[in-house]
């Protein structure tokens, strides 16, 4: 580029909405006297090259379908939104036999990556079942999903796959087109549409979702397909799809709504045995030198990792050096499995970190619940490891197979309803019906359910610290108040006597398990504030946290510049950093580290992070906490992080209208999740899908 700038002709290619194909940019010789370059701008003959003045009928601008005296005038943008930014996946359960009548849909089982696509005007994103942005690995599609919806708003669900010749999805083409993209048959195949031009459809009849998605669909582009469907027939087509090679069938109630969970209203029948296992270890037997001879495989169950058995077959010479370069660095010394299989004969095992998951055809399981003629098919990059569990089908319930977090399970088998009320972790629970928030219509007894089922990822962050507490027993429209001293003991509360640097001691609290968080709702309590320490090691901190704080008005977008910069300066200090909403007007960095340091050094050094940001962007931020001084600015709040200070907590409510939570989020999610955009409801639907926070601890820094 810079060549053809000097040389004044820089030939591109554009691939926009309206411009598209060759241009050329040219430097026009103009007089001595003139003090800069002029250049003209010269589209290229092509197939897209028009004679008619075409582009004179475009008045609005793209991006926000405003003309340009709507813009001068600053009116707001006119382009659609969808309801919502994020959605559990519809899952299926797996079934030997398909259930009789006809009230059930039957469409075929495509081998790809399942996707969401959020489109909205002139961008859209690509989300993996798990919550990973394939935007860019899928740009084709992305591209002709803009221009198919042209500036309409809708939510697609569907699979990402590659198709052979005879129609069939090819997995394993699928891998060898994310390592090098040049396939031409990646084809999006579309089966539901969960939202259209700003209404949420996921509470209608599928039959009615899937009418309107085909008559959409009718003139898509030829890598956008529609999933077709028969009623009833189940046992019909799901031979027919064996016969002709295909995966299987998967089965939906016709009338179903689209829950966003795997209730038993979707399906599947395989035609052969193949589900996902994770990676715990590798083989190399004594006739080789290096590289893999088998794979070890694993599944979840009650958080341990059980072994599953092995997998030799199916690894192809270019499949095989894939793996060893990924394995390279992810050998461990201790095994990862619960019960650890023995070597073979002459066989060395390396132990491996279980973070990848593979796909698995085998023939059945053995008595023993190991593989029988494992052979492997690929890697699943779209999968959680957590995720994994043994498929069982028919003898379990539809809600088995993927379960909610064990804490919500946990949270089910505590609860007791007998003559004298509920009783949750052994607490009982007074005035259960109690409206708290009586915009959301929550009462008492759905804020303590909520925090049983949090417990499990809530704990890690919040057991063993001091707490600060607000309670709202009256709920939020009454007084409430804030309380960091104990009072009464009670069930799981523990009280610890602390130095308040004056030589006096104070009676503060914390709690320890989900009997201790159970406790204090009961008593009312819905926000949790915690200390930067853990009581083990009061005075070393461990937990560094900067809230956002904008001036009123302030649009998003320039919060979510402020969260970019404070996570590119702790990058560039190699501190991994995590993002959480507040439920109010900011966002939470938080950074994990070691306990290393005492309180007056590491509150400097969140001092000098807010100071350099200060520094760097002075019309952008302040360190300063009076409120005069943010005028058009962000606060980086980092008195937080002072002894004795608090913050909220992650899966923390808000006393305030709505329900709000403090959320952890990946960051990929930090354009689509406003800092109070997830309410108790959408708190509980992300617990039943994956950790974004899953290595926070792991992933601990050395203050130097």
């Amino acid at each position: 580029m810079e060549d053809g700038l000097r040389a004044g002709v820089l030939k591109f290619v554009l691939n926009g909405r309206r411009l598209k194909g060759k241009w050329a940019l040219v430097r026009l010789k103009g007089k001595a006297s003139e003090k800069q370059d002029n250049w003209l701008l010269l589209k290229e003959k092509d197939e897209y090259a028009k004679t008619a003045d075409w582009i004179s009928e475009f008045t609005t601008s793209i991006r926000t379908g405003r003309t340009m005296m709507e813009i001068e005038e600053g009116e707001d943008e006119k382009i659609t939104s969808n309801p919502f930014s994020s959605t559990g996946v519809q899952l299926a359960q797996l079934v030997h036999t398909p259930p009789k009548g006809e009230d059930w849909l039957y469409e075929l089982k495509y081998d790809g990556y399942r996707i969401l696509a959020y489109i909205e005007g002139n961008s859209v994103r690509l989300i993996t079942r798990n919550g990973h942005d394939y935007t860019e690995r899928f740009r084709d599609v992305a591209s002709s999903l803009v221009e198919w919806v042209g500036g309409r708003a809708m939510i697609l669900d569907g699979e990402m796959a590659i198709t052979d010749a005879a129609g069939k999805t090819d997995f394993q083409a699928l891998q060898n087109y994310l390592k090098n993209p040049q396939a031409k048959n990646l084809t999006y195949i579309v089966f539901d549409l969960l939202a259209l031009d700003g209404a949420d459809l996921r509470g209608h009849r599928l039959i009615d979702r899937k009418e309107t998605l085909e008559a959409l669909l009718k003139d898509a582009p030829q890598n956008l397909h529609y999933s077709r469907h028969v009623s009833g027939n189940g046992k019909e087509s799901f031979r027919a799809a064996c016969e002709a090679g295909m995966e299987g069938i998967v089965g939906k109630k016709a009338d179903s709504a689209y829950s966003g969970a795997r209730n038993g209203d979707w399906i599947k029948l395989k035609c052969d045995q193949r589900q996902e296992f994770v990676i715990g270890g590798y083989t190399l037997s004594d006739r080789k030198t290096s590289g893999v001879s088998s794979l070890l495989l694993g599944v979840y169950a009650d958080g341990e990792l059980v072994y599953a058995g092995r997998a030799g077959t199916g690894l192809s010479e270019a499949a095989r050096k894939e793996l060893e370069g990924k394995f390279a660095g992810m050998k461990r010394m201790e095994p990862p499995f619960q019960l650890v299989p023995k070597p073979r004969t002459k066989e060395k095992i390396t132990w491996l970190k279980p973070e990848l998951v593979a796909e698995i055809k085998f023939a059945e399981w053995t008595a023993d619940h190991l593989l029988r003629q494992a052979s492997f098919k690929g890697l699943r990059r779209d999968k959680n490891p957590r995720d994994i569990k043994k498929e069982n089908a028919d003898e379990e319930k539809a809600d088995k197979e993927l379960k909610p977090p064990s804490s919500a399970k946990k949270a089910e088998s505590v609860v007791e309803v007998n003559t004298n009320g509920i009783i949750i972790e052994g607490i009982k629970i007074s005035n259960p019906d109690k409206v708290i928030f009586a915009d959301s219509e929550i009462t008492k007894v759905d804020v303590i359910r909520y925090y049983a089922q949090v417990a499990e990822r809530m704990l890690p962050y919040v057991s063993r610290r001091i707490l600060s507490i607000v309670r709202c027993p009256k709920g939020i429209s009454q007084t409430c108040f804030y309380k960091k001293h104990p009072g009464p003991g009670s069930k799981g509360i523990v009280t610890i006597p602390i130095s308040t640097g004056g030589g006096e001691l104070e009676d503060y609290f914390y709690i320890e398990n989900t009997s201790g968080l159970i406790a204090e709702a009961q008593m009312g309590t819905l926000e949790f504030h915690t200390w930067g320490s853990r009581v083990d090691e009061l005075e070393k901190p461990d937990l560094m946290v900067f809230d956002l704080d904008p001036d009123e008005g302030m649009d998003l977008s320039r919060v979510r510049q402020g969260v970019r910069d404070v996570k590119n300066i702790l990058a560039e200090l190699s501190l991994n950093s995590y993002l959480k909403t507040s439920g109010g007007k900011g966002y939470h960095v938080v950074v994990p580290l070691k306990p290393a340091v005492a309180w007056d050094g590491f509150h400097n050094f969140a001092k000098r992070v807010a100071d350099v940001m200060e520094q760097k962007w002075p019309d952008r931020y302040t360190s300063n906490v009076r409120k005069a001084k943010r005028t058009n600015k962000i606060f980086i709040d980092w008195i937080r992080n002072g002894r004795g200070a608090t913050s909220i907590a992650p899966y923390s409510l808000r006393a305030r209208k709505g329900a709000g939570v403090s959320m952890p989020i990946a960051w990929a999610e930090l354009d689509t999740v406003a800092p109070d955009g997830i309410d108790m409801a959408e708190a509980l639907r992300r617990i039943g899908g994956n950790d974004p926070w899953q290595d926070f601890f792991r992933n601990n820094q050395q203050l130097k």
